[in-house]
């Protein structure tokens, strides 16, 4: 008799150590939970700021030979093609229509920059890097790749901006 007393007070120990420690668990695992989901809150916060190639400064003329710019109302399709043939020989080991890759995609940049920020990057890529803001960050955003001096023409640069406009 005795020794059937002591297992069942042994029984009931350990159902109540086991029922005991199972609610003190759960408080852990939601407390968890709710501290998880705060860090996720802050993540998102983070990601609300703007890429330097998503960025839009209509007002900045960027350093170099270009002052000032008019384009036509209308694009001038022959210079376009010209363009675009400058374009396609001397831009696309960097640059791909439609997708980023090693510098910037030129689509939608006449949205984003202005014609003359866009011909003295051309044209002068090394001082643009060196001293205007945009272009240093642009720099940062593309692992450092800086952009190569193609060492276009005047005209061939004004020829590859009016094929950009036509990538709107």
């Amino acid at each position: 008799m005795k020794s059937t007393l002591k297992i069942l007070t042994l029984i009931c120990t350990l159902i109540l150590i086991s029922c005991g420690g199972g609610e003190e668990e759960k408080k852990k695992e939601s407390t968890k939970v709710k501290l998880k989901t705060q860090k996720t809150e802050k993540k998102v916060e983070k990601k609300k700021t703007t890429k330097p190639s998503q960025t839009i400064d209509l007002t900045t003329k960027g350093v170099g030979p270009i002052k000032s710019i008019t384009l036509g109302a209308d694009i001038d399709q022959a210079m376009a093609t010209k363009g675009e043939q400058v374009f396609k020989k001397m831009c696309t080991a960097c640059h791909k229509a439609g997708k980023k890759f090693i510098g910037p995609a030129p689509d939608g940049i006449l949205k984003r920059r202005t014609p003359e920020w866009i011909m003295n990057m051309i044209l002068n890529p090394e001082e643009m890097v060196s001293k205007d803001a945009l272009a240093k960050s642009l720099l940062i955003e593309f692992n450092g790749s800086p952009m190569a001096n193609q060492n276009l023409t005047e005209e061939e640069a004004r020829a590859v901006l009016e094929y950009f406009r036509t990538l709107n």
